[in-house]
């Protein structure tokens, strides 16, 4: 609310994810990695880069420590369903997604994962 009482709803900035001028939705993404045969859990997040403006990075959990999903693959099989900006830059495979609270995956401590992961825009 401005000092004239007026109203303004700005939504939530975290949601939408925008890189290389593109405004991307994480569930979109996140959609497509459920559908990848093997993946029981996926977040997609933005990181801030200085070329794209934020870098699409996925951590995914997978069914079992068995299962033949690498980034690699994973990329591939995003890249088969998703516009190239959409494709995560990087896949993180986790055993588990840490929970918060409400045991849904934690994207705050996802999140701070970030900067103790290093990462190749190229690749």
């Amino acid at each position: 609310m401005d000092e004239d009482g007026y109203l303004y709803f700005v939504g939530r900035t975290d949601d939408i994810i925008k890189s290389r001028g593109e405004k991307i939705s994480p569930l979109e993404v996140e959609t497509v990695l459920y559908g990848i045969q093997g993946i029981r859990e996926a977040v997609v997040l933005g990181m801030p880069d200085p070329l794209l403006g934020q870098a699409v990075i996925a951590f995914v959990s997978v069914m079992e420590a068995g299962e033949a999903l690498s980034e690699g693959l994973i990329k591939k099989m995003c890249g088969e369903k998703l516009e190239a900006f959409m494709v995560p830059k990087q896949v993180t495979i986790l055993p588990e997604l840490p929970k918060n609270a409400n045991n849904k995956a934690d994207k705050k401590a996802l999140a701070a994962m970030l900067s103790n992961l290093s990462w190749d825009i190229a690749s």
